[in-house]
């Protein structure tokens, strides 16, 4: 074991489990315990909720797969990495205020209450939470499955054993401190991931002899590795801008980023983190994917695209700074697991359980639940993650489409078209999720352009048609929606 690199990553564990035991503190005085385990009582300032969105946001595919990808690919794959700068912005502008004033006027805690107020519909509900439930789940047994591979590259333990310490390690801090604790742990995770994109980046630079020779090497090999086409030339312009549906805009439909939205403490404070959130994920996302490509000339002929990271990492910078700058992939592994797990677990406890099957839990039933809960889904995943796919990139893509297709026009249109009604809602997701499935299995990037791109044009054609044709049907409800959502 290489405990050069292996002791930093220790002390970075530590750190987080201090963490979690620190905001444990606020769980334990809480007034009430929903609002604090899955919202941390709304009190994110401005540069927290800038990194947690951020932390949240960067995952495996960042860090691991993505680097893989772009190794593979070249310079074309870090262009269309770049389509995601606009992340931060369009979520915090499309949602941020007008989204937190609503949530705040029905103290909703979740995406679905969200819903669940604004559509009055059990089946949004129900729809809602398993989309989250099914969808996340793959997200989830994704990013571990890239935490596992990291521990497992420098430590030479088995991909079993490491899967064990990775879980362990999230369910900890998780199920202790909620939502604050991932917070503040995403907060540290973003500055570690900052800060070691860097290093990572100027290490590879000057191990292949700078950037003129590290380019040259490339054109060398291949001309199309430095083109904006990729390799194979696969990347087409009307691939790369359709990809930005998925990663740039649809991303507001993403319930792990909407539910930072209702978090924050002030306007202020969002205004700041849409600055803060948009240059910290253009210099993560840049950093990353480059260092992907220049690696090819440094270490050629790697054959798993996951291990690029790891084993760049390993041979540029001595083994203390590797151990440093690989913490930055495991801090955005572990802090897109800590909420989603968290995300997961408010779905079945928040809108299931206590909307349909024993509303009148009392406080102390509710928190062991909580708990519970979230334990036995972190064991569930670890089971899924033992059987790892040979990409993960594509399997945590296909849990964000699949998301982004069910609630990105509930949530949007929802917010800012006052027809909308549950008809609408109930016909979105179910076309959204239902057309992703099957382009994605039988015809995957339609004319030429990203899966998900038909589909969300499709749950948008659904949403309107169906709210159009059943206005009479939901006149009443409406009037209640409007009267709870919109007056002053």
């Amino acid at each position: 074991m290489n405990w050069g690199v292996v002791i930093p990553l220790l002390l970075f564990l530590v750190i987080i489990f201090f963490i979690g035991f620190y905001a444990s503190k606020y769980l334990k005085s809480s007034a009430d315990f929903l609002q604090e385990y899955f919202l941390g009582s709304r009190q994110l300032g401005g540069f927290i909720l800038a990194m947690t969105m951020v932390a949240t946001y960067g995952s495996a595919s960042s860090f691991v797969g993505g680097p893989g990808v772009a190794y593979t690919v070249g310079l074309g794959w870090v262009l269309l990495s770049m389509t995601q700068l606009a992340t931060g912005y369009f979520v915090l502008s499309v949602l941020g205020k007008k989204f937190a004033i609503m949530a705040r006027k029905i103290r909703a805690v979740t995406l679905v209450d969200f819903l669940k107020e604004r559509y009055q519909s059990k089946w949004v509900v129900i729809l809602s939470a398993a989309s989250i439930i099914i969808f996340l789940f793959s997200a989830m047994a994704a990013q571990w499955v890239g935490g596992a591979r990291l521990i497992e590259s420098f430590t030479g333990l088995s991909y079993t054993a490491a899967l064990f310490i990775f879980a362990v390690s999230v369910l900890v801090y998780v199920i202790i401190g909620g939502f604050r604790a991932v917070a503040i742990t995403d907060t540290v995770q973003g500055i570690i991931m900052f800060f070691g994109t860097m290093i990572i980046l100027v290490g590879t630079i000057i191990a292949g002899g700078g950037i003129e020779s590290i380019i040259s090497d490339l054109a060398a090999e291949n001309p199309d590795l430095i083109s904006p086409y990729g390799a194979d030339r696969s990347l087409t312009p009307v691939y790369v801008s359709s990809f930005w549906i998925l990663v740039g805009v649809g991303v507001v439909g993403l319930p792990q980023v909407a539910v930072r939205a209702m978090s924050y403490k002030s306007s202020r404070g969002m205004h700041r983190a849409l600055i803060i959130g948009t240059v910290v994920v253009g210099v993560i996302m840049l950093g990353m994917h480059l260092t992907g490509v220049f690696a090819r000339p440094v270490l050629p002929g790697i054959e798993v695209g996951d291990t690029v990271m790891p084993r760049i990492a390993m041979e540029v910078l001595p083994a203390w700074l590797a151990g440093i700058v690989l913490a930055a992939p495991m801090a955005a592994i572990m802090s897109t697991v800590d909420s989603l797990l968290l995300l997961v677990s408010s779905a079945v406890v928040k809108d299931v359980y206590l909307n349909y099957i024993n509303p009148e839990a009392s406080a102390k039933k509710v928190k062991r639940l909580s708990i519970s809960v979230t334990a036995v889904i972190g064991i569930l995943v670890f089971a899924m993650a033992v059987q790892p796919p040979d990409l993960l990139i594509w399997l945590n893509l296909f849990a964000f489409g699949g998301l982004e297709a069910a609630f990105i026009w509930p949530v949007i249109m929802g917010l800012y078209w006052k027809k909308g009604n549950a008809s609408g809602a109930i016909a979105s997701i179910l076309t959204g999720v239902g057309s992703y499935i099957l382009f994605h299995s039988f015809m995957p990037q339609a004319f030429g352009m990203h899966t998900v791109v038909l589909p969300v044009l499709l749950s948008l054609l659904a949403y309107i048609l169906f709210s159009l044709l059943t206005v009479k049907r939901h006149s009443d409800i409406q009037k209640h929606v409007f009267q709870k959502l919109w007056s002053a």
